[in-house]
């Protein structure tokens, strides 16, 4: 009964929902999040609960395979990482609110050491130890290779790589041209953007929280509560056919899920109106324009007059405005899913003469 409620409630749209709301709390709740009681605490239970979770043998056959194995060092990595990162900004931001100077800045870490031979001789070590790991994975573990490619014959499931398993669930709620070229550019535009646009002096050299809650948050959320959950659902919860399946579902072929995905402008005519498509594309697509041009110019008047004035003082026009869009386009993807998981919505805008479908 326990593995059917994790089944049931592993589904995207509960799985992603409860991630957001525990995303949310963990930066709530700071002082909770951020101490190493929570740390060690969380690590026993991910550990006993992965450790239920591995003597089922349909778990079990999917986190073994040569291919996933990694990716479970990865998230251990990834998660450790991140809570780490805010527990010694949670201890730097008790400092400034006591008067005294963050960890990284007291008088015991000012000691300048030259980088021959102290960090050369560290990142030498580092190296070393990589190597050596490296091969003794290569001596335990087989590399996943396969048999010549076979054009008559296709995988199922075909998966890319885990690195862009993130970009293939995006297939599944976007037009290839926007899941393939324009997010992932925009993806990249932000990342190089981001030394531009922060103008906040806060937190240059040391860690903090407090001071600079909008940059770490909206960080956090595209790189963990975005990226990372589409690739794990890529990478552990996508079986054949690129259907769904639960954490201890076995993965059936013949599985049949049945979706019928529809445009904006056949709910809105066919169903709404009772009517057929009109024939000209602006009229038959004039909702799908509305909502389109109402998200990316009607939401930025609202969020000036909501918060936007003290961003605009400080970034500047032109940095607030580009700021503005790029969270406007991270945002269409949690936006673009749930309308796909609530109404089977797949396009917004379907322009397809165009080669223009958002």
């Amino acid at each position: 009964m326990i593995k059917e409620a994790i089944n049931y409630l592993s589904s995207p749209l509960y799985s992603f929902t409860a991630f957001i709301v525990l995303f949310l709390l963990s930066l709530k709740r700071i002082d909770i999040v951020g101490t190493k009681k929570f740390g060690l605490g969380l690590l026993v239970f991910v550990l006993v609960v992965f450790g239920w979770m591995v003597t089922d043998p349909v778990f079990f056959s999917v986190i073994s395979l040569p291919d996933n194995i990694p990716i479970i060092i990865l998230n251990g990595l990834v998660f450790w990482s991140t809570w780490f990162a805010l527990y010694k900004g949670h201890q730097n931001d008790l400092r400034i609110a006591r008067g005294e100077q963050p960890i990284e800045g007291s008088p015991e870490n000012r000691e300048k050491v030259w980088a021959w031979p102290n960090l050369v001789y560290t990142e030498l070590f580092c190296g070393i130890l990589c190597t050596v790991f490296l091969i003794v994975w290569a001596i335990f573990f087989k590399a996943p290779l396969e048999e010549p490619a076979n054009p008559t014959w296709a995988p199922n499931p075909a998966k890319a790589p885990w690195y862009f398993l993130g970009l293939q669930e995006m297939l599944v709620y976007f037009d290839p041209w926007m899941a393939g070229v324009v997010l992932p550019g925009l993806i990249v535009v932000g990342l190089i953007a981001i030394p531009f646009l922060d103008v906040n002096p806060k937190g240059n050299g040391y860690y903090t929280f407090k001071e600079r809650k909008f940059a770490i948050a909206s960080f956090l959320f595209g790189w963990l509560v975005l990226w990372i959950f589409l690739i794990q659902v890529g990478t552990f919860l996508r079986g054949p056919n690129w259907t769904f399946y639960g954490p201890f579902e076995y993965w059936d072929a013949h599985k049949v899920v049945a979706e019928n995905n529809i445009n904006l402008s056949e709910i809105m005519w066919i169903k709404l109106f009772n009517t057929s498509l009109p024939k000209n594309i602006l009229v038959r697509e004039i909702f799908g324009l509305i909502v389109v041009f109402g998200y990316l110019f009607g939401l930025l008047p609202l969020i000036m007059k909501k918060w936007g004035k003290n961003y605009i003082d400080r970034m500047g026009a032109v940095r607030y405005y580009i700021m503005i869009f790029l969270v406007l386009g991270m945002m269409s993807l949690p936006i673009k899913m749930y309308l796909r998981w609530f109404i089977n919505l797949k396009y917004i805008l379907a322009m397809p003469e165009f080669e223009l479908n958002l």
